[in-house]
């Protein structure tokens, strides 16, 4: 296949999925079931084929993600419902002004994302969003994008994270010196994607119709009785306490013993959020008088609105495993490849055309450092640490419709699929641009 006719492919099939969805008003998820079938049939793969690929790729996305979003938003559920994120919103707003909650929420975002998933830190932070900008009366875009353009420069660009832990093996790349560059240059950048263009934003993109699940998250009327500070925080950082704990494993233990292993266990992310919902059960449910019965109600009526998010990521990932099985992404990382660029537009191209392929920053990230890698290793006077940040830069570009974080951001926060991509995909492409210049200014500098 041409790498011409595989970018006009993956060009056409990314062009029909938006016109199809905001002009002719069809269903997403068909529209996106449709559209894989007929470019993996377009580029030639067989078709007793086409729709087991589309099936794996779905099956293996929502199979993490779909897991992540039901116990985040039962956890959520019970923040809301208990008034806990009613009373973190008070706290935030007295201590960082009403005019700057969009940057308190850029900072909660970077401290949270540090050892977690996108879509694990977006689903334990959207529910405070939604309370803080009811209770602010600001804009629900202002809360949220910068919270989102935090999670996603920790995710792409700042070890503990485990997707820049990947690049930063292949690459041989120092991990401290990976953490200082990281904070250094993706502080401005979660500054510029986050609270600056997130008021830019918000001025322009103004979500039409109800919001399903802002009211299942806000109560028309702050509870009387809130519960504690330090106890809510706990409970929202649980979570992230375990998967840190994980994190280090083999450090404070010995790898493959049964301290390890039991370690390893508690911090995967479905069973460390699995533990907070349980323990939310209780603090905020149980010890806040609430019944096993309200408790149930309230985990069960949450799920409702969920089920076409989980719905169009599992399509997303079917989509994206199609444009990979059927050759068009290979095609396209061949032209890159051959094109002969200096290394630090390579990386960052090659994660940027995989992210495109396949929607998940970590496989971009992960697949990129390990094409280039081999290339640094026979290179000189290329900083390895650079190396990394650029190919994390690149690997959360576009924010495209294949990308699990697309179809969240666009149904939690009641935007359409034009919305979702001047906020979110821009959001996503300016994290990478301003990663990739960012990093090449440093390398003038640092070697």
């Amino acid at each position: 296949m041409s790498s011409i006719f595989a970018i006009s492919l993956a060009t056409a099939a990314i062009g029909a999925v938006v016109i199809l969805i905001a002009r002719f008003r069809l269903n997403p998820f068909i529209v996106l079931f449709t559209v894989s079938i007929l470019l993996a049939l377009i580029a030639g793969m067989p078709a007793d084929k086409v729709v087991g690929s589309f099936e794996a790729g779905a099956g293996h996305v929502l199979g993490h993600v779909g897991t992540v979003i039901a116990l985040g938003t039962m956890l959520g559920k019970m923040l809301a419902e208990s008034g806990g994120a009613d009373r973190i919103a008070l706290t935030i707003s007295n201590v960082a002004g009403r005019r700057r909650v969009d940057w308190a929420m850029m900072l909660i975002g970077l401290l949270i994302g540090l050892p977690v998933f996108f879509e694990v830190g977006f689903v334990l932070l959207i529910p405070l969003a939604f309370v803080l900008a009811e209770r602010t009366d600001t804009p629900l875009l202002r809360v949220a994008l910068p919270m989102g353009a935090a999670l996603s420069v920790t995710h792409a660009l700042i070890p503990p994270h485990p997707a820049a832990l990947l690049a930063v093996s292949a690459y041989h790349a120092n991990i401290g010196r990976t953490i200082l560059l990281g904070i250094v240059i993706g502080t401005p950048i979660a500054i510029i994607a986050g609270p600056l263009f997130g008021r830019f934003a918000s001025a322009r993109v103004i979500p039409v119709g109800v919001n399903p699940l802002a009211k299942q998250f806000v109560s028309s009327k702050p509870p009387t009785s809130l519960p504690g500070f330090g106890i809510t925080v706990f409970t929202i950082l649980s979570p992230v306490m375990l998967m840190l704990i994980g994190s280090v494993a083999d450090r404070i233990t010995t790898p493959h013993s049964g301290p390890s292993t039991v370690l390893h266990f508690i911090g995967n992310t479905d069973i460390a959020l699995l533990l907070a919902t349980i323990l939310s059960f209780y603090v905020l449910g149980q010890a806040r008088g609430f019944s096993r019965e309200t408790i149930l109600r309230f985990t069960n009526e949450c799920l409702g609105p969920t089920a076409l998010i989980m719905l169009l990521i599992g399509a997303g990932g079917g989509f994206g495993r199609v444009l990979v099985d059927s050759g068009v992404s290979k095609s396209i990382t061949d032209a890159a490849l051959g094109a002969h660029m200096p290394l630090l537009i390579l990386a960052w191209m090659l994660a940027a055309i995989v992210r495109i392929a396949c929607g998940s920053a970590t496989v971009a990230m992960a697949t990129a450092s390990g094409i280039v890698a081999p290339i640094l290793a026979s290179s000189t006077g290329v900083s390895p640490e650079l190396m990394v940040l650029v190919t994390g830069a690149g690997s959360v570009a576009f924010g495209p419709m294949n990308d699990a974080g697309f179809w969240q951001i666009k149904e939690y926060l009641g935007l359409t699929v034009p919305q979702t991509i001047k906020t979110w995909s821009a959001l996503e492409t300016l994290i990478a641009v301003c990663g990739l210049v960012f990093c090449l200014i440093a390398s003038i500098f640092v070697h």
